[in-house]
């Protein structure tokens, strides 16, 4: 069960670093293209988004890898859970199915690292 917490840490870490550097470096006229949401929020609000993803990514793999503060590791699962329920509800509003689908799976990965790393697998 390790191997595959290991390899769902890794993976939702690349897909949201990946995800919070595109916002962070690509201008807004190129996100909006991947992203339609990005029209309707402000600069602000997309970077800070950016940030939020580039952090949880560093918290799913630092603190576990280096085996110090290993709680922040399922501490940034949950706070993913929280981050993908509330774009979750951006794409409802916005009537975005395919936005919806990806963000529920995206939530139901990070809750189960954070369910299994603050409990029955935890360091």
């Amino acid at each position: 069960m390790n191997v595959l917490l290991w390899i769902l840490q890794a993976s939702l870490a690349v897909m949201f670093a990946w995800s919070g550097a595109e916002k962070v470096m690509r201008p807004r006229a190129v996100l909006a293209a991947k992203y339609p949401w990005v029209q309707d929020t402000s600069p602000a609000t997309v970077r800070v988004a950016a940030v939020a993803e580039m952090v949880a990514a560093i918290g799913l793999i630092v603190p576990a890898a280096m085996g110090r503060a290993t709680v922040l590791t399922p501490a940034a699962a949950a706070g993913l859970v929280l981050f993908m329920a509330l774009a979750a509800s951006l794409h409802l509003r916005r009537r975005e199915p395919s936005g919806v689908a990806v963000t529920v799976v995206l939530l139901t990965l990070a809750a189960f690292v954070a369910w299994a790393r603050f409990g029955p697998y935890s360091w």
